[in-house]
């Protein structure tokens, strides 16, 4: 179905002039975009926006040309108008057309709209069982625009930037490489790496990847598992004490995030609070750390209450608990509990804070990286 002169550029385009306080802001989002945009397009990077909906809102800032699965042009959609894709019988319904996928791609380097956002690239619609996923397939230095504004402020200093820019790269690549999955590469969250389109870039976003084209972090001359995190608390991790597999560049190292907002936190539950969210103990009387990490990460937790014990491993309490990291100690003050921790993150690879204030210092993306990703090497892909 659709839904003609619905101005799908109202919400961010609103925002935005909130946000900057300028009447010209889109005007001038507009000139910063051409003047540092990529000279030429590499990899292409499919993203899924939206996954197992039974329908999505799409459009495009320009003429769009609608392509069925076979990828034959069945028609247009005109600019600035939103539609509504909807699944149908095993098929994507997108105004008059039917196919088991559908794309939309933008004439005159237009934008495109899904669900609530604008993206770069063009959108493909594919109908699944679970219903439908709206993918980006967008260009992969494009597609850091955003995530460099999503995972960090846009006002670090341009070699904080730079080594996300690098990591990020490294990361979407890796997972690229790695999926099973025919329809998407990555997802938009973050359990993979955040991506929000158009409304996180900025130009200094830009810069940072334009100035790292085709870089990314190799070892044996593989891309590697760049993955990053918030803050440490003060030294980050070897890969096999919080995850599984053992891996040569994501070693353990003192980190530099000292004076974070993250670095050192505190909350604090009452025995009813925390009784409720562990569950299956009764009245929680202690927690007891049972297997820590060598920096004190909590890998296993025995809980013991009124009503028995049981063993919760640091991610699952983490998660209850909504904490920032398994970093964390747990005093019992009587009738309730509080918890002192350090960092946000799974303490692995890059810290984000720790980028910020060695680049803050004067390092350069370079020894950022090489400190963070121990025996790896920045690399130019061919």
């Amino acid at each position: 179905m659709v839904s003609r002169g619905f101005p799908i550029s109202l919400a961010f385009v609103l925002k935005q002039l909130i946000c900057l306080g300028s009447r010209h802001w889109w005007l001038s989002f507009l000139v910063w975009i051409v003047l540092v945009g990529p000279a030429q397009a590499a990899v292409e990077l499919r993203v899924a926006i939206q996954e197992g909906v039974s329908r999505v809102k799409v459009g495009s800032s320009t003429k769009a040309i609608v392509r069925n699965s076979a990828g034959q042009a069945v028609g247009e959609l005109s600019a600035m108008n939103a539609f509504n894709a909807q699944a149908s019988g095993g098929n994507v319904a997108l105004d008059q057309w039917r196919s088991g996928a559908l794309s939309i791609e933008p004439t005159d380097n237009g934008y495109v709209w899904i669900g609530d956002r604008w993206y770069r690239g063009r959108t493909r619609l594919v109908a699944t069982g679970g219903g439908l996923i709206a993918v980006n397939h967008v260009d992969l230095d494009q597609y850091l625009y955003s995530v460099l504004g999503s995972e960090m402020s846009v006002s670090w200093p341009q070699e904080a930037l730079k080594a996300q820019a690098v990591a990020a790269r490294s990361y979407a690549l890796y997972k690229r490489s790695e999926s099973k999955n025919s329809v998407y590469d990555v997802g938009d969250t973050t359990t993979w790496q955040v991506y929000k389109g158009l409304e996180t870039e900025a130009q200094s976003t830009q810069m940072a990847v334009n100035a790292t084209t085709g870089q990314v972090m190799t070892y044996g001359g593989q891309v590697i598992l760049a993955v990053f995190h918030s803050s440490s608390g003060g030294h980050t991790e070897n890969v096999e004490d919080v995850w599984s597999q053992p891996l040569a560049y994501l070693r353990g190292v003192p980190d530099y995030d000292v004076g974070a907002p993250v670095y050192q936190w505190t909350q604090n539950f009452s025995s009813t609070e925390l009784s409720r969210r562990i569950g299956g103990v009764g009245t929680v009387t202690s927690m007891t750390p049972e297997r820590t990490t060598p920096n004190g990460r909590i890998i296993t937790m025995r809980v013991q209450g009124t009503g028995g014990t049981k063993r919760v491993s640091g991610n699952d309490l983490r998660k209850e608990l909504g904490l920032r990291s398994t970093l964390f100690t747990v005093s019992n003050t009587g009738s309730s509990f509080q918890i002192n921790g350090r960092g946000f993150g799974h303490g692995l690879g890059l810290s984000q804070w720790g980028a910020h204030n060695l680049a803050a210092q004067g390092t350069n993306y370079q020894q950022i990286l090489s400190h963070y990703y121990q025996n790896a090497t920045l690399s130019q892909l061919r």
